[in-house]
């Protein structure tokens, strides 16, 4: 599975041999960090370049198609950075729970990288790419039924799942060359879903509750006093 490293190379230059002079290889490009003016606007593509030891660091980028694949396999407690994720759990227009398996390309606008590092950072995977995908592949199959995502509506289901990644990605300088359903398959309830707010608990849960506690409140009579309210009001010797 393809990590964090596909998308982002760190370059580490030695500052006395050779340290005046970088080489960025084909595929990639090259963000600049200046100690005095922070991330500077011009970016490196392939070749040899200039730089200033001690007061230039260079950041290396993948400027080639990235493969952000989602499946039973990957795994995010090892790496949270990884380009990729694990079942997606939906539920389809008819309240039918799926699991999801698809397949993202993605690629970087090399000429707002210097926007990226500086606005996301490295660690874009975790804070745009994942929870942008989840909600966007979720959101297209509420529109559609089971029976049919599994069979007439596939298509139409990649093509919407793609344009919506499209408008919610592109504005963060990741474009979405493609996306590929690996398969759907129907679950009986969701196993990963995202965890939501706690819901809010009844009066009987709460009167348990200080039942068990030993609390009362004088808006909460107890069961003894319910039904003897004559000894709630009697004054204490």
């Amino acid at each position: 599975m393809a990590s964090i490293d596909n998308l982002l190379v760190s370059l580490f230059v030695d500052e006395v041999v050779g340290g005046f002079l970088v080489t960025v290889p084909p595929g990639h490009v090259g963000c600049i960090y200046s100690i005095f003016r922070g991330v500077l606007k011009n970016v490196w593509y392939p070749g040899m370049h200039f730089k200033i030891p001690i007061i230039h660091r260079v950041k290396l980028f993948n400027a080639q198609l990235i493969e952000y694949t989602i499946a039973k396999d990957v795994f995010l407690k090892d790496n949270k950075e990884i380009m990729g994720d694990e079942l997606i759990h939906a539920v389809t227009a008819d309240n039918k729970f799926v699991a999801v398996e698809a397949t993202v390309l993605i690629k970087l606008d090399t000429d707002r990288l210097p926007e990226i590092w500086q606005n996301i950072g490295e660690n874009f995977v975790s804070k745009v790419v994942r929870p942008v995908t989840r909600s966007r592949i979720r959101k297209v199959l509420t529109n559609h039924s089971l029976v049919k995502s599994l069979s007439t509506d596939r298509s139409l289901i990649e093509d919407e799942v793609k344009q919506e990644l499209r408008d919610s990605l592109t504005q963060h300088g990741l474009y979405v060359e493609n996306f590929y359903l690996s398969s759907l398959t129907p679950i009986d309830s969701p196993i990963n879903m995202d965890e939501g707010p706690e819901l809010p608990k009844d009066i009987k849960e709460i009167k348990n509750e200080r039942l068990i506690s030993g609390l009362r409140t004088d808006s909460t009579p107890t069961e003894d006093q319910s039904q003897n309210p004559s000894r709630s009001s009697l004054p204490h010797s």
